[in-house]
C-alpha cells in the first residue's frame, strides 16, 4: 500500500481544510498516479475535492466515524478494519492513502511506498505529515526540480 501527499519543507500538508497551495503540476501528477486505482480518504478530504464529489475513474473509499454519513460513488467505511477488509481485494500497489492527516496517521505503518511532492517553501499550516527523512525512510526515486507560481518542488518516492 502507498501514501500520496504534498508537503512543504516542514512536512506541513494543510490549513483550514485546504491544501497549502494549488500547483497544477502536482494535481496532474496525483491524477496520473491514482487514475484507475483505489484512494482512501477521510470525510473532510472528500468534501474538499471539487464539488465535494469523489474523484472520477478511481475507487473512492471514505473512512468516517459518522454512522449516518453517505456519499454517492464512494465506499463508506467506519473503521480501519473495515477499510483493510475492502482493500484486501486489491493489489496493494494500487491502493493509495490520500489524506487527511488523521487517515495518514492511522495507515502509516501499513504503507510501504510514499509518493511525496516536496515543496521547497514554508506555509502557515495546521496539519502535518510525519517527517519521513527523520524517521529513516529512503528516497528511491526523485524527479527533476519543478517550478510553478514561483514555487520550487519535486516528486519523490520514499520507501521504508
Amino acid at each position: 500500500m502507498n501514501a500520496i501527499v504534498v508537503v512543504d519543507k516542514n512536512w506541513a500538508i494543510g490549513k483550514d481544510g485546504s491544501l497549502l497551495v494549488h500547483l497544477p503540476g502536482d494535481l496532474k501528477y496525483y491524477r496520473q498516479k491514482t487514475l484507475g486505482k483505489v484512494i482512501v480518504v477521510g470525510r473532510k478530504t472528500l468534501e474538499s475535492f471539487p464539488g465535494g464529489k469523489p474523484l472520477p475513474d478511481r475507487t473512492n473509499i471514505v473512512l468516517t466515524s459518522d454512522p449516518a454519513y453517505g456519499a454517492n460513488g464512494c465506499i463508506i467505511c467506519h473503521s480501519k478494519d473495515e477499510v483493510m477488509e475492502i482493500i484486501a481485494g486489491y493489489d496493494p500497489e494500487d491502493v493509495f492513502i490520500a489524506g487527511g492527516s488523521q487517515i495518514y496517521e492511522q495507515f502509516m505503518e501499513d504503507c510501504d511506498g510514499f509518493y511525496v511532492t516536496k515543496i521547497y517553501d514554508e506555509f502557515e499550516a495546521d496539519r502535518y505529515f510525519p517527517d519521513l527523512e527523520a524517521a529513516g525512510y529512503k528516497v528511491i526515486w526523485e524527479s527533476e526540480m519543478q517550478q510553478e507560481k514561483g514555487i520550487a518542488y519535486r516528486f519523490l518516492k520514499y520507501s521504508r
